[in-house]
């Protein structure tokens, strides 16, 4: 028998401020239409003052647990994907843990950017199939329009916060790939490319967040090349097809990576998760938190295959595949 690491339950939490393209304009030089246009995007959710990530993080996980039935001493794992941590140390995962009433196990975060749910399930994943954990939560939470500029209308109109929680539980199968659980998982980074997406700051730089940076463009090209790469990594794996797949949950970046993803593996619109028109870009709360959405609302179904892809600043990237 082979151990598993199956979904057992999901959650997500929005802030409660939705900001629309329209309050935007009023602020910078852009229009609805201009960010529409180019990034599918019309609004955004902001955090409240003083509503920290792990706010975000704990409510998304409470809701995960309570639709798992999963109490919070049965939890031997958090990993927590952010780029907004509450503080430089400790790990906002271990504020969470405290929150939530686990006492047992380990709570840590992981910095991958956008791609860091994609990390975080690779991680819990292995822990579970090692034997080091049973149960796990794997986080993405962001505050990240607190390290926006609002006068770089090319990165401010992108991002808004948010977070999503998975319950992992280990399950023996078979290891066939028609057994539901996490089927395989692919990382990859590439330093060298490190200026296409950055914050020029940091505690060791300069003492302060600082701001997010990015060269658009390139940061498009890689994503379309990146990301084909890994999904076709992924379906090889697994000696599966594209057409085996049937939804695609990919990081909520921008409207147009979404539609050459699902171009190159010829899925119909309807087969793939997006929620980047309401939520924008959430870091690494997307994927997660467009996952939760197409289960609450009943278009995933068990024993349906999901396939996972993301790419962020590192350069970072990833992918999933899931039998829900």
């Amino acid at each position: 028998m082979v151990v598993r690491s199956r979904v057992v339950g999901c959650g997500g939490y929005l802030p409660a401020r939705v900001m629309s393209n329209a309050e935007l304009a009023q602020r910078i030089d852009t229009t609805d239409e201009w960010i529409v246009q180019r990034t599918g995007i019309r609004q955004r959710h902001v955090a409240a003052e003083g509503e920290l990530t792990s706010d975000l993080a704990y409510h998304a996980s409470r809701q995960a647990l309570e639709r798992a039935g999963v109490s919070a001493s049965e939890i031997d794992l958090i990993v927590l994907a952010t780029t907004t941590p509450d503080e430089t140390f400790p790990a906002t995962a271990t504020r969470v843990q405290a929150r939530l009433g686990m006492t047992g196990g380990a709570a840590f975060d992981v910095q991958a950017v956008c791609t860091g749910f994609i990390y975080g399930l690779a991680i819990a994943d292995n822990f579970i199939k090692v034997g080091q954990a049973k149960t796990a939560l794997v986080i993405g939470a962001e505050t990240f329009t607190r390290i926006l500029d609002w006068n770089d209308r090319g990165t401010c109109v992108l991002f808004g916060d948010g977070a999503g929680t998975v319950v992992l539980r280990a399950e023996s199968g078979q290891g066939t790939v028609k057994d539901r659980g996490v089927l395989s998982t692919h990382l990859h980074s590439d330093g060298r490319e490190h200026d296409l997406l950055y914050v020029d700051g940091g505690p060791s730089s300069t003492g302060t967040a600082g701001h997010v940076k990015m060269v658009g463009k390139e940061v498009f090209r890689h994503a379309v090349s990146k990301l084909s790469s890994v999904i076709d990594e992924s379906l090889e794996k697994n000696a599966l097809t594209a057409d085996a797949v049937d939804w695609l949950i990919p990081h909520q970046a921008n409207k147009r990576i979404i539609d050459s993803m699902a171009n190159r593996l010829k899925l119909p619109p309807e087969k793939v998760v997006s929620t980047v028109e309401r939520h924008a870009n959430t870091s690494a709360a997307s994927v997660p938190l467009a996952m939760c959405a197409a289960i609450e609302d009943g278009r995933i179904r068990p024993g349906q295959l999901l396939l996972l892809e993301a790419i962020g600043g590192g350069l970072t990237w990833g992918a999933g595949l899931v039998r829900y």
